[in-house]
């Protein structure tokens, strides 16, 4: 009998990358998808480590698919992931039961894995760093089964070269390596001949990209190899792919924003006109202790850079609340500079100190829940009024939108994503595929959406459909 599978996502759209394609290698063994964990003979965890109760999640999932294993015989349970790399043994003394755990360098070995627990019992195998001969085995490369057949995630690198003293990132995904360009571009291109026409280049530090690159090219003698990262380039050479419509990237570190990264955007199309700028913090003594690399001031500086050469440029950042030794005067500050910034939208977020961080172990500095909750609700206002501000001040725009499908809170709607990445609910006049670009007048806002009146269908999807062919 044909064997089932179902994939459960927890963390980033980088997990969400790697998901896909460790259902693509399912389905190259054979296996099929399936939307119910009921109905699947191998449930897949793919884990997240970035917030503090990412263990307890796990485990309380992991304790009720003990029982779902116990159900019918020949069912499997995989752990993947961020959480699976970094507790590595601890996964399997706290849920032996489980039957493939696997770490993020080594999503290429999950089919095998699978086979290879079924054959012969449980397996547990965590690379220390991702061994990459000739990128063949780069996420990317690998088969995918994306859930959207009309934008797709390109992975450029890998890993991470920061310290941030708050991030287990480069702890659970290792050092930065780089894509090679034309790689990138090849299957960019591959996309489009499929019909995707929205990609979102995804790194832990995209604009650093192909910093190793050019430093190879100098150790092994190129007389014209710079320091200087592709990132514009890249942006430049994927926007000129000819099927594709807009181009997103996640994400920059302040530190690496480079005059050349706007001027790129401005002069290519399809770059979308959205930025996401983390902040952090925006005290300079919190950020010294964060080891982020740059002052207030210069993140606002660039951040002006980025305004005036990219035209209605909406901005996005993230914020911590409670950083170990943040102070009363310290959280003031980022409230001026969140202010003094005016983003189209905030993720905030309360510290979580994660194993094996730097600020994990600055438990004496470790701010109150009650103070970092008062702290955090301040936050909110000031963000989301400058949301409001900045959604209101389009309404009256006709906007180009690309449609994601039916409103999770009203079927009747249709929920699209304009280029500046701000969701638009509206009312079609008949049935319109998702997929499809369309015109919307703004006529309400909200913190976090817009709202808008149908005005013309600008094309439909061109993705390809695929036909089973029966062989005699």
């Amino acid at each position: 009998m044909t064997r089932t599978y179902v994939v459960h996502t927890y963390g980033c759209q980088m997990n969400e990358h790697d998901s896909e394609r460790i259902a693509g290698l399912l389905d190259v063994d054979g296996l099929v998808a399936v939307g119910h964990q009921a109905d699947a003979d191998v449930v897949v965890l793919n884990t997240c480590c970035i917030r503090e109760n990412a263990d307890n999640r796990l485990y309380g999932n992991l304790g009720h698919l003990k029982a779902w294993k116990e159900e019918r015989q020949g069912r499997q349970i995989v752990v993947a992931g961020c959480l699976a790399q970094k507790d590595r043994e601890i996964v399997r003394q706290r849920a032996p039961w489980a039957d493939v755990v696997l770490g993020t360098h080594n999503v290429h070995r999950a089919g095998e894995l699978i086979n290879q627990a079924l054959s012969s019992g449980p397996v547990t195998e965590i690379f220390d760093a991702a061994v990459i001969e000739d990128h063949a085995l780069f996420p990317s490369a690998l088969p995918a089964r994306r859930e959207t057949s009309y934008n797709a995630w390109v992975t450029i690198q890998i890993g991470c070269d920061n310290s941030c003293a708050f991030c287990i990132v480069p702890s659970v995904r290792g050092t930065e390596i780089s894509r090679p360009f034309h790689d990138i571009v090849a299957e960019v291109s591959a996309l489009a001949d499929q019909g995707v026409t929205e990609v979102t280049l995804l790194g832990q530090n995209v604009n650093s990209y192909g910093r190793d690159i050019q430093l190879d090219l100098r150790r092994d003698g190129a007389a014209d190899a710079s320091l200087r990262p592709l990132f514009a380039d890249l942006l430049q050479a994927v926007g000129a792919v000819e099927g594709i419509r807009r181009v997103r990237f996640t994400s920059p570190h302040p530190k690496d924003m480079r005059a050349e990264t706007f001027a790129a955007m401005a002069s290519t199309p399809a770059v979308c006109e959205h930025l996401h700028y983390p902040l952090q913090s925006g005290s300079d003594q919190v950020l010294s202790l964060m080891h982020r690399g740059y002052t207030a001031a210069r993140y606002l500086e660039r951040l002006g850079a980025a305004r005036a050469s990219i035209a209605d440029l909406a901005v996005s950042t993230d914020i911590i609340v409670g950083f170990p030794g943040e102070t009363d005067d310290h959280f003031q500050r980022t409230l001026e500079v969140a202010a003094a910034a005016e983003y189209d939208y905030a993720y905030t977020f309360v510290f979580s100190p994660r194993e094996g961080t730097e600020a994990a172990t600055m438990t004496g500095q470790f701010v109150a829940p009650a103070v970092v909750a008062e702290r955090f609700e301040r936050l909110r206002i000031v963000v989301e009024r400058s949301a409001i501000a900045k959604h209101r001040a389009r309404i009256g725009r006709v906007e180009e939108v690309l449609v994601e499908g039916a409103s999770r809170k009203d079927p009747s709607q249709l929920s699209a994503r304009t280029r500046q990445n701000k969701l638009v609910h509206f009312t079609p006049p008949r049935p319109i595929r998702t997929g499809s670009y369309a015109t919307v007048e703004i006529t309400g806002a909200a913190p976090h959406h817009l709202v808008g009146v149908f005005t013309e269908l600008l094309s439909e999807p061109a993705h390809k459909r695929r036909i089973p062919v029966m062989a005699d």
